[in-house]
Protein backbone atom coordinates (compact mmCIF):
# COMPACT_ATOMS: atom_id res chain seq x y z
CA UNK A 1 0.00 0.00 0.00
CA UNK A 2 1.58 3.42 -0.90
CA UNK A 3 0.81 7.27 -1.28
CA UNK A 4 1.60 9.08 -3.81
CA UNK A 5 2.97 12.75 -2.87
CA UNK A 6 3.65 15.75 -5.29
CA UNK A 7 4.75 12.49 -8.06
CA UNK A 8 8.15 11.90 -6.29
CA UNK A 9 7.39 10.49 -3.11
CA UNK A 10 5.85 7.43 -1.79
CA UNK A 11 5.01 6.13 1.89
CA UNK A 12 4.81 2.64 2.77
CA UNK A 13 1.87 2.18 4.97
CA UNK A 14 4.04 2.17 8.27
CA UNK A 15 3.89 5.96 7.37
CA UNK A 16 0.85 6.98 6.12
CA UNK A 17 -0.84 7.69 9.35
CA UNK A 18 1.93 10.14 9.87
CA UNK A 19 1.43 11.55 6.63
CA UNK A 20 -2.12 12.12 6.79
CA UNK A 21 -1.72 13.71 10.16
CA UNK A 22 0.53 16.15 8.82
CA UNK A 23 -2.00 16.56 5.97
CA UNK A 24 -4.39 18.47 8.41
CA UNK A 25 -0.67 20.04 10.60
CA UNK A 26 -1.11 17.99 13.09
CA UNK A 27 1.51 16.07 15.43
CA UNK A 28 1.13 12.81 16.77
CA UNK A 29 2.06 12.12 20.87
CA UNK A 30 3.91 9.32 21.89
CA UNK A 31 0.27 7.47 22.92
CA UNK A 32 -1.12 7.91 19.50
CA UNK A 33 1.83 6.59 17.76
CA UNK A 34 1.05 3.43 19.02
CA UNK A 35 -2.33 3.27 17.29
CA UNK A 36 -2.25 0.66 13.95
CA UNK A 37 -0.49 1.53 10.78
CA UNK A 38 -3.09 3.52 8.49
CA UNK A 39 -5.49 4.53 11.27
CA UNK A 40 -5.78 8.16 12.38
CA UNK A 41 -5.82 8.95 16.29
CA UNK A 42 -9.03 10.54 17.71
CA UNK A 43 -8.44 14.02 16.61
CA UNK A 44 -8.85 16.37 19.71
CA UNK A 45 -7.78 13.83 22.56
CA UNK A 46 -4.35 12.61 20.80
CA UNK A 47 -3.29 15.73 19.38
CA UNK A 48 0.15 17.39 20.53
CA UNK A 49 -0.03 20.18 18.25
CA UNK A 50 -2.76 21.76 16.55
CA UNK A 51 -2.98 23.09 12.95
CA UNK A 52 -1.21 26.57 11.44
CA UNK A 53 0.68 27.19 15.08
CA UNK A 54 4.03 29.04 15.69
CA UNK A 55 3.62 28.13 19.25
CA UNK A 56 6.65 25.41 20.47
CA UNK A 57 5.07 22.18 20.95
CA UNK A 58 6.14 22.35 24.65
CA UNK A 59 3.79 25.03 25.15
CA UNK A 60 0.44 23.06 23.94
CA UNK A 61 0.25 19.91 25.80
CA UNK A 62 -1.26 21.55 29.34
CA UNK A 63 -2.86 24.29 27.13
CA UNK A 64 -6.57 24.20 26.78
CA UNK A 65 -8.44 26.88 24.79
CA UNK A 66 -11.83 26.92 27.34
CA UNK A 67 -10.60 25.31 30.57
CA UNK A 68 -13.38 25.17 33.28
CA UNK A 69 -12.94 27.68 36.00
CA UNK A 70 -11.35 26.30 39.10
CA UNK A 71 -13.37 24.89 42.37
CA UNK A 72 -16.31 26.07 40.30
CA UNK A 73 -19.95 25.33 41.79
CA UNK A 74 -21.08 25.85 38.33
CA UNK A 75 -21.73 22.68 36.10
CA UNK A 76 -21.78 24.13 32.91
CA UNK A 77 -23.84 27.05 31.03
CA UNK A 78 -26.01 26.64 28.61
CA UNK A 79 -26.09 28.33 25.12
CA UNK A 80 -28.42 31.68 25.49
CA UNK A 81 -29.47 30.90 22.15
CA UNK A 82 -31.01 27.40 21.96
CA UNK A 83 -30.45 26.23 18.19
CA UNK A 84 -33.52 25.10 15.90
CA UNK A 85 -33.28 21.62 15.07
CA UNK A 86 -32.37 20.28 11.71
CA UNK A 87 -33.28 17.34 10.06
CA UNK A 88 -30.70 15.53 7.75
CA UNK A 89 -33.13 16.22 5.15
CA UNK A 90 -33.63 20.02 5.05
CA UNK A 91 -29.41 20.20 5.30
CA UNK A 92 -28.82 18.07 2.24
CA UNK A 93 -31.47 20.47 0.27
CA UNK A 94 -29.47 23.56 1.36
CA UNK A 95 -27.82 24.70 -2.32
CA UNK A 96 -25.43 27.22 -3.80
CA UNK A 97 -27.12 30.84 -5.12
CA UNK A 98 -27.03 34.26 -5.86
CA UNK A 99 -29.25 37.19 -5.41
CA UNK A 100 -29.10 39.10 -8.85
CA UNK A 101 -27.80 42.91 -8.41
CA UNK A 102 -31.30 44.63 -9.31
CA UNK A 103 -29.87 48.25 -7.77
CA UNK A 104 -27.30 50.37 -7.18
CA UNK A 105 -26.74 49.62 -3.67
CA UNK A 106 -26.76 46.33 -4.67
CA UNK A 107 -24.00 46.46 -7.66
CA UNK A 108 -21.91 48.46 -4.97
CA UNK A 109 -22.63 45.27 -2.01
CA UNK A 110 -21.62 42.94 -4.64
CA UNK A 111 -17.79 44.38 -5.52
CA UNK A 112 -17.32 45.25 -1.77
CA UNK A 113 -17.92 41.60 -1.07
CA UNK A 114 -15.57 40.72 -4.10
CA UNK A 115 -12.96 42.64 -2.24
CA UNK A 116 -13.55 41.71 0.77
CA UNK A 117 -13.12 37.96 -0.96
CA UNK A 118 -10.03 38.56 -2.36
CA UNK A 119 -8.68 39.79 0.66
CA UNK A 120 -9.73 36.67 2.66
CA UNK A 121 -8.45 34.61 -0.32
CA UNK A 122 -4.96 36.41 0.06
CA UNK A 123 -4.65 36.08 3.80
CA UNK A 124 -5.66 32.34 3.96
CA UNK A 125 -3.66 30.76 1.16
CA UNK A 126 -6.88 30.08 -0.80
CA UNK A 127 -6.52 28.22 -3.70
CA UNK A 128 -9.03 26.24 -6.10
CA UNK A 129 -6.61 23.17 -6.04
CA UNK A 130 -6.98 20.53 -4.08
CA UNK A 131 -5.65 16.97 -2.88
CA UNK A 132 -7.20 14.14 -5.42
CA UNK A 133 -7.38 10.57 -5.82
CA UNK A 134 -5.53 9.01 -8.89
CA UNK A 135 -6.51 6.46 -10.98
CA UNK A 136 -4.62 3.77 -8.80
CA UNK A 137 -7.03 5.11 -6.08
CA UNK A 138 -4.15 6.54 -4.25
CA UNK A 139 -4.38 10.21 -2.47
CA UNK A 140 -1.86 12.46 -4.89
CA UNK A 141 -1.21 15.77 -4.30
CA UNK A 142 0.22 19.01 -6.54
CA UNK A 143 2.99 20.51 -4.69
CA UNK A 144 1.99 22.45 -1.47
CA UNK A 145 -0.91 24.80 -3.30
CA UNK A 146 -3.74 22.26 -2.26
CA UNK A 147 -6.39 23.08 0.30
CA UNK A 148 -5.73 20.27 2.52
CA UNK A 149 -7.43 20.05 5.76
CA UNK A 150 -5.05 22.14 7.47
CA UNK A 151 -5.73 25.46 4.64
CA UNK A 152 -9.23 24.38 5.48
CA UNK A 153 -8.99 24.96 9.21
CA UNK A 154 -7.20 27.95 8.81
CA UNK A 155 -9.68 29.30 6.38
CA UNK A 156 -12.45 28.34 7.98
CA UNK A 157 -11.04 30.07 11.62
CA UNK A 158 -10.18 33.31 9.53
CA UNK A 159 -13.82 33.29 8.45
CA UNK A 160 -15.75 32.86 11.38
CA UNK A 161 -13.80 35.15 13.57
CA UNK A 162 -14.74 37.95 11.20
CA UNK A 163 -18.16 36.54 10.32
CA UNK A 164 -19.34 37.45 14.02
CA UNK A 165 -18.75 41.06 13.28
CA UNK A 166 -21.74 42.37 11.40
CA UNK A 167 -24.30 41.08 13.00
CA UNK A 168 -23.18 42.55 16.47
CA UNK A 169 -22.40 46.27 14.97
CA UNK A 170 -26.11 45.90 13.44
CA UNK A 171 -27.61 44.90 16.37
CA UNK A 172 -25.11 47.38 18.56
CA UNK A 173 -26.38 50.87 16.34
CA UNK A 174 -29.82 49.61 15.82
CA UNK A 175 -30.09 49.03 20.03
CA UNK A 176 -28.66 52.61 20.48
CA UNK A 177 -31.02 54.20 17.71
CA UNK A 178 -33.94 52.73 19.44
CA UNK A 179 -32.65 54.52 22.86
CA UNK A 180 -32.07 57.71 21.62
CA UNK A 181 -35.43 58.05 19.48
CA UNK A 182 -37.33 56.28 22.73
CA UNK A 183 -38.49 53.86 20.20
CA UNK A 184 -39.07 49.82 19.63
CA UNK A 185 -36.74 48.51 16.99
CA UNK A 186 -40.00 45.97 15.88
CA UNK A 187 -37.55 42.78 16.65
CA UNK A 188 -34.36 43.14 14.51
CA UNK A 189 -31.85 43.55 17.56
CA UNK A 190 -33.05 39.69 18.98
CA UNK A 191 -32.18 38.20 14.86
CA UNK A 192 -28.94 40.15 14.66
CA UNK A 193 -27.53 39.10 18.05
CA UNK A 194 -28.76 35.90 17.80
CA UNK A 195 -26.78 35.83 14.10
CA UNK A 196 -23.33 36.89 15.48
CA UNK A 197 -23.60 34.58 18.54
CA UNK A 198 -24.38 31.42 16.16
CA UNK A 199 -21.21 32.83 14.38
CA UNK A 200 -19.26 32.63 17.37
CA UNK A 201 -20.28 29.03 18.22
CA UNK A 202 -18.86 28.10 14.52
CA UNK A 203 -15.56 29.60 15.77
CA UNK A 204 -15.30 28.07 19.47
CA UNK A 205 -16.19 24.86 17.55
CA UNK A 206 -13.53 25.19 15.38
CA UNK A 207 -11.15 26.51 17.74
CA UNK A 208 -11.32 22.71 19.50
CA UNK A 209 -9.44 21.58 16.37
CA UNK A 210 -7.10 23.72 15.47
CA UNK A 211 -5.14 26.23 17.16
CA UNK A 212 -3.92 29.66 15.67
CA UNK A 213 -0.49 30.58 16.43
CA UNK A 214 0.81 34.44 16.67
CA UNK A 215 0.91 35.09 13.28
CA UNK A 216 -2.88 34.31 12.28
CA UNK A 217 -3.66 35.48 15.44
CA UNK A 218 -2.29 38.77 14.39
CA UNK A 219 -3.79 38.67 11.09
CA UNK A 220 -7.25 38.35 12.92
CA UNK A 221 -6.83 41.16 15.17
CA UNK A 222 -5.85 43.74 11.88
CA UNK A 223 -8.73 41.81 10.07
CA UNK A 224 -11.20 42.76 12.75
CA UNK A 225 -9.90 46.12 13.35
CA UNK A 226 -10.40 47.13 10.06
CA UNK A 227 -13.74 45.12 9.17
CA UNK A 228 -15.44 46.37 12.81
CA UNK A 229 -14.75 50.12 12.32
CA UNK A 230 -15.35 50.07 8.06
CA UNK A 231 -18.37 48.42 8.88
CA UNK A 232 -19.76 50.59 11.83
CA UNK A 233 -19.08 53.37 9.27
CA UNK A 234 -21.19 51.75 6.04
CA UNK A 235 -23.92 50.64 8.81
CA UNK A 236 -24.85 54.22 9.69
CA UNK A 237 -24.61 55.83 5.70
CA UNK A 238 -26.68 52.89 4.35
CA UNK A 239 -28.37 49.44 6.90
CA UNK A 240 -29.90 48.22 3.07
CA UNK A 241 -26.77 48.19 1.81
CA UNK A 242 -24.73 46.31 4.45
CA UNK A 243 -27.53 43.52 4.80
CA UNK A 244 -26.99 43.23 0.68
CA UNK A 245 -23.19 43.12 1.76
CA UNK A 246 -23.69 40.60 4.55
CA UNK A 247 -25.97 38.42 1.88
CA UNK A 248 -23.79 37.90 -0.59
CA UNK A 249 -21.20 37.00 2.08
CA UNK A 250 -23.17 34.42 2.98
CA UNK A 251 -23.12 32.98 -0.60
CA UNK A 252 -19.23 32.73 -0.54
CA UNK A 253 -19.57 30.89 2.85
CA UNK A 254 -22.36 28.38 1.67
CA UNK A 255 -19.74 28.47 -1.14
CA UNK A 256 -17.11 27.32 1.01
CA UNK A 257 -18.42 24.37 3.25
CA UNK A 258 -20.11 22.73 0.13
CA UNK A 259 -16.70 22.50 -1.50
CA UNK A 260 -15.29 20.93 1.53
CA UNK A 261 -18.15 18.24 1.51
CA UNK A 262 -17.78 17.62 -1.86
CA UNK A 263 -13.64 17.09 -0.99
CA UNK A 264 -14.66 15.32 2.06
CA UNK A 265 -17.13 12.80 0.04
CA UNK A 266 -14.12 12.54 -3.00
CA UNK A 267 -11.52 11.08 0.00
CA UNK A 268 -9.66 14.12 -0.46
CA UNK A 269 -9.53 15.11 3.43
CA UNK A 270 -8.53 11.39 4.79
CA UNK A 271 -7.97 12.81 8.27
CA UNK A 272 -11.57 14.06 8.69
CA UNK A 273 -12.91 10.85 7.15
CA UNK A 274 -11.20 8.24 9.84
CA UNK A 275 -13.89 6.59 11.69
CA UNK A 276 -12.02 7.40 15.07
CA UNK A 277 -12.90 10.92 14.30
CA UNK A 278 -14.58 12.68 16.91
CA UNK A 279 -16.50 16.05 16.78
CA UNK A 280 -16.47 18.89 19.50
CA UNK A 281 -18.64 18.38 22.34
CA UNK A 282 -19.43 21.92 22.17
CA UNK A 283 -20.60 21.30 18.56
CA UNK A 284 -22.89 18.04 19.61
CA UNK A 285 -24.45 19.82 22.75
CA UNK A 286 -24.83 23.41 20.65
CA UNK A 287 -26.68 21.46 17.62
CA UNK A 288 -27.99 18.84 19.80
CA UNK A 289 -26.53 16.18 16.93
CA UNK A 290 -28.04 12.90 17.30
CA UNK A 291 -26.31 9.87 18.15
CA UNK A 292 -24.49 8.11 14.76
CA UNK A 293 -24.55 11.71 13.10
CA UNK A 294 -21.30 13.02 14.70
CA UNK A 295 -19.22 13.08 12.09
CA UNK A 296 -17.04 16.16 10.17
CA UNK A 297 -19.51 15.98 7.50
CA UNK A 298 -22.55 16.17 9.68
CA UNK A 299 -20.72 19.23 11.20
CA UNK A 300 -20.13 20.90 7.79
CA UNK A 301 -24.04 20.12 7.06
CA UNK A 302 -25.08 22.04 10.13
CA UNK A 303 -22.56 24.69 9.65
CA UNK A 304 -23.05 25.41 5.99
CA UNK A 305 -27.19 25.05 6.91
CA UNK A 306 -26.53 28.32 9.73
CA UNK A 307 -24.74 30.07 6.59
CA UNK A 308 -27.62 29.31 4.29
CA UNK A 309 -29.95 30.83 6.72
CA UNK A 310 -27.62 33.66 7.35
CA UNK A 311 -27.79 34.23 3.77
CA UNK A 312 -31.78 34.31 3.70
CA UNK A 313 -32.22 36.97 6.98
CA UNK A 314 -30.03 39.54 5.29
CA UNK A 315 -31.12 39.19 1.65
CA UNK A 316 -34.34 39.75 3.49
CA UNK A 317 -33.61 42.38 5.69
CA UNK A 318 -32.15 44.36 2.77
CA UNK A 319 -35.84 44.37 1.12
CA UNK A 320 -37.47 46.01 3.75
CA UNK A 321 -38.05 49.50 5.01
CA UNK A 322 -34.78 50.34 8.25
CA UNK A 323 -37.13 52.09 9.68
CA UNK A 324 -40.52 50.48 9.99
CA UNK A 325 -40.85 47.43 8.85
CA UNK A 326 -40.88 44.32 11.57
CA UNK A 327 -38.54 41.58 11.69
CA UNK A 328 -40.38 39.00 9.98
CA UNK A 329 -38.45 35.98 11.20
CA UNK A 330 -40.01 36.07 15.14
CA UNK A 331 -43.42 37.87 13.47
CA UNK A 332 -46.04 35.93 14.20
CA UNK A 333 -48.59 35.83 10.66
CA UNK A 334 -52.39 35.80 10.62
CA UNK A 335 -52.58 33.65 7.69
CA UNK A 336 -50.99 30.48 9.26
CA UNK A 337 -51.96 28.26 5.81
CA UNK A 338 -48.73 30.08 3.73
CA UNK A 339 -44.98 29.94 3.90
CA UNK A 340 -43.49 32.41 6.15
CA UNK A 341 -39.71 33.25 7.27
CA UNK A 342 -38.80 31.78 10.71
CA UNK A 343 -36.07 30.61 12.60
CA UNK A 344 -35.98 27.04 11.28
CA UNK A 345 -34.63 26.19 7.60
CA UNK A 346 -38.03 24.23 7.03
CA UNK A 347 -39.25 27.38 4.34
CA UNK A 348 -35.41 28.81 3.38
CA UNK A 349 -35.21 31.43 0.63
CA UNK A 350 -31.88 30.91 -0.63
CA UNK A 351 -32.05 34.79 -2.50
CA UNK A 352 -34.31 36.29 0.71
CA UNK A 353 -37.84 36.73 1.00
CA UNK A 354 -39.40 39.97 -1.18
CA UNK A 355 -41.08 42.60 1.04
CA UNK A 356 -44.23 42.50 -0.18
CA UNK A 357 -44.65 38.48 0.86
CA UNK A 358 -43.52 39.19 4.41
CA UNK A 359 -45.22 42.42 5.19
Amino acid sequence: MVLVTSGTTVLTSKTICTRVVQIAGLKLTSRSAAFAPGLVPSIGLQIQRKGFSSSPATCLKAKQWFPPPPDSKIEYAPAAWKHPVYTEEQMNHIVIAHREAKTWQDRLAIRLMRLARWGMDLATGYTENSAHVDKNGKLAYKGWLVMDERKWLTRIVFLESIAGVPGMVAAMLRHLHSLRRLKRDNGWIETLLEEAYNERMHLLTFLKLAEPGWFMKVMILGAQGVFFNGFLLSYLLSPRTCHRFVGYLEEEAVYTYSRIIKELDAGNLPAWTDPKFQVPDIAVSYWKMPEGHRTMRDLLLYVRADEAKHREVNHTLGNLDQETDPNPFISVYKDGKKDHPGKSIQNIRPTGWERDEVV
